[in-house]
């Protein structure tokens, strides 16, 4: 009876060793399946106007929610701009009468201004009100449509205005689903069999991406229809590299972790086991390191800025849980012949000691002094640049890498009209008070104020008038904000009048002061985050405090090359002010990912074989892999570029460079010579620290041939 006892019991563990595998094969391929279209829906939830992500307590959202009293619709204007090399002609001006006429047909559009003659008699505008409510990228693109019928030959027009620009900024966010995925995998894939030089294993690690992806798009989705967290493009964006490239990085490790087992151990059932629990602690150290890190982004009063931190974090637990789930089941049940046609055979040699990185990690253990002082003054030498970063804000129209229509119209508006007509600056004041603020509202950059009338007098509404400033500036432009920051201090200071500011400008403004409220704020907190967490991974308090400071060394020598990058190679206009924290927020949690990764695996090999052997054995086993996943995290970041919009370019470069420097600078040299040159007491408070020898019996020189444990 024992014996049958045995046997079964036997076959219970047999059956459950193949059934775990293959209940969550299934399970993820059921959630890929489910969740996989939400990733071409997300666009549908998706919103991308400034004025949506401010808080209530801004002046502009104020002053905004006051003027619609003064409106009989909340139409966004679309601005027909028709330009000739030579005075417009009768015919002319009949095209774009009878256009108006047409564009009333255009679903959403209301009653058309007659058409605006500009002073120099070379061009005409026409403002077309389009319904808010109403799909504004169609009626835009409808009206796009029309301007080419009987046009007159020589005549130049083009749609532009606040719903053009819009509906531009949606098109070029278009190319998220599709062309910005196919690009981020096919370099992925590429990369994977580079590294791996098998067919199969990059396809498994894709796959797992993927389902995570999947997973991710579904969640989010769902939260952001039911208003619970906010999506914009970019964070839409950000999203799907986010993804892809944290499953790729964990799958690295783990598929790393897996080969070594796979030498040293018969079963790839045990072996899978082995390296699940070797490296589930370090791949879920980042994912909560990164996912802390992006969730400081929620104490921001921007919108678009809180609602990225919880769309990265879903998307970093997606990719978590695929990794440390789905692909482990799917590798146990592939085993070595996902590695064809190298596949780990039992007893062949480990290749990490007389690898590359073996060799790196000798060279850094002999002089790490003069490595890690050469490698602080590169650096110090690069971050010396960051002052030169201008990232105070850009025009809207500089948003764009390509050329649009409602950038090339609204510079033939600023040729020919007065350059914030048909977009005023609109001022809310109290009725008394109406000759003080149009008198205090002449400021520098203001062409023209006027009250808001009806029946010949002042409009006043519950004891409120309303001023339109036509700005001299382009509404959108940095020139025009700092006009609307003069604007303010003028008519803030008419005592009594209780005047607030609002309109496209105006949202501008405070949307780049928040942004840049937003860095001193949470700059502190995410570093306060990760030393926290690094502290109860490692054990240590000064280990943390050292890796903390090499990555903020490394983002503000990233940030100094950037401003070199953009400022004299690639000429942009300048930066949003979100991009510097955004560009710390994902370097500083991602740049400390391979830190972990790093210094995990010399604690481990520390407490057995001493400090200076687990660097060296730490530097020479991790080097690959994280090179690896330094590089792919990198070339996915980058493909964010193919989205032609500047604050996607910037945070392309920004992310992808700073990786780099980080894998093959910092994580390579600059901390393995630190840990070598302070020793033991890297480790401190920890009883590592305070021995300095190791826990086990060193390794012998045959482990360090095989690698065994």
């Amino acid at each position: 009876m024992g014996g049958t006892v045995g046997e079964r019991q036997k076959k219970r563990t047999s059956t459950a060793r193949w059934l775990i595998p293959a209940l969550l094969i299934i399970g993820w391929l059921l959630v890929g399946g489910f969740g996989g279209p939400y990733a071409g829906k997300l666009s549908e939830v998706a919103e991308n106007g400034n004025e949506a992500f401010l808080p209530e307590s801004a002046e502009s959202t104020d002053a905004n929610a006051l003027a619609r009293q003064f409106s009989d619709s909340d139409a966004v204007p679309a601005i027909v701009v028709a330009e000739r090399d030579g005075k417009v002609t009768a015919a002319d001006r009949a095209y774009l009468a009878e256009f108006g006429e047409r564009a009333a047909g255009v679903e959403g559009v209301g009653r058309t201004s007659p058409p605006l003659p500009s002073e120099d008699g070379e061009a005409l505008q026409l403002i077309v009100p389009i319904e808010a409510d109403a799909d504004i990228g169609v009626a835009v693109d409808e009206l796009r449509e029309l301007t080419e019928r009987d046009k007159p030959a020589g005549l130049t027009v083009l749609v532009t205005g606040p719903a053009a620009l819009g509906a531009d900024l949606g098109e070029a966010f278009a190319g998220i689903d599709g062309l910005l995925l196919l690009v981020a995998g096919g370099v992925v894939a590429l990369i994977l069999i580079l590294v791996y030089r098998s067919p199969l294993l990059p396809f498994l690690v894709l796959l797992s991406g993927v389902f995570a992806l999947s997973l991710s798009s579904l969640a989010v989705y769902l939260l952001t229809d039911a208003d619970v967290i906010d999506l914009n493009g970019q964070s839409q964006g950000i999203l799907f590299i986010l993804v892809f490239g944290a499953a790729t990085d964990y799958a690295l490790l783990l598929v790393s972790r897996y080969r070594e087992e796979l030498r040293d151990t018969p079963d790839r059932l045990t072996a899978m086991r082995t390296a699940l629990r070797a490296t589930i602690e370090p791949i879920a150290a980042s994912a909560g390191t990164v996912i802390a890190g992006v969730l400081c982004l929620l104490i921001s009063d921007l919108r678009s800025n809180s609602g990225l931190g919880p769309v990265a974090a879903i998307g970093i637990a997606a990719s978590l849980l695929a990794s440390t789930t789905f692909l482990p089941a799917l590798l146990a049940v592939f085993g070595r012949v996902a590695f064809w046609p190298f596949r780990p055979t039992l007893g062949s040699p480990h290749p990490e000691t007389g690898s590359l990185w073996g060799r790196v990690a000798t060279g850094v253990d002999k002089r790490p002094r003069l490595v890690w002082v050469v490698s602080t003054l590169i650096l110090v030498a690069a971050a010396a640049f960051l002052p030169q970063l201008k990232a105070s804000g850009t025009a809207e129209t500089d948003y764009f890498l390509g050329e649009v229509d409602s950038v090339a119209g609204q510079e033939v508006l600023n040729e020919h009209f007065v350059a914030g007509a048909g977009n005023p600056t609109v001022i809310i004041a109290k009725a008394g008070y109406l000759d003080e603020v149009a008198d205090a509202a002449q400021v520098d950059g203001v062409a023209e104020v006027e009250p808001v009338q009806q029946g010949g007098r002042p409009r006043v509404e519950q004891g409120m008038v309303m001023l339109e400033a036509t700005l001299s500036d382009p509404p959108d432009s940095t020139r025009a904000v700092d006009t609307v920051e003069r604007l303010r201090a003028a008519v803030h200071a008419v005592d009594g009048a209780d005047a607030k500011v609002g309109g496209r400008t105006a949202v501008l403004l405070d949307t780049q002061n928040i942004s840049s409220h937003d860095r001193t704020v949470i700059i502190p907190l995410v570093l306060l985050v990760i030393f926290v967490l690094l502290a109860a991974l490692l054990r240590a308090l000064l280990a943390p405090l050292l890796l903390i400071a090499t990555v903020v060394l490394s983002f503000a020598a990233t940030m100094g090359i950037s401003a070199i990058v953009f400022n004299e190679i690639l000429g942009f206009p300048g930066a949003d002010p979100v991009v510097p924290l955004f560009g710390f927020v994902f370097l500083v949690a991602l740049g400390i990912d391979y830190n972990i990764f790093l210094m995990t695996r010399v604690r481990e090999e520390a407490l057995r074989s001493g400090n200076r052997e687990g660097v060296r054995r730490g530097l020479t086993i991790t080097g690959g892999v994280i090179t690896s996943a330094g590089v792919v995290l990198a070339a996915t970041f980058a493909a964010l570029s193919v989205i032609p919009l500047l604050f996607l370019a910037q945070i392309a470069f920004i992310v992808a460079f700073g990786v780099l420097l980080d894998t093959f600078l910092v994580r390579s040299l600059l901390v393995p010579a630190l840990a070598l040159d302070i020793g033991p007491r890297i480790w401190w408070p920890s009883r590592l620290a305070k021995a300095g020898q190791p826990a086990r019996p060193p390794a012998t020189a045959e482990d360090l041939t095989t690698g065994s444990r």
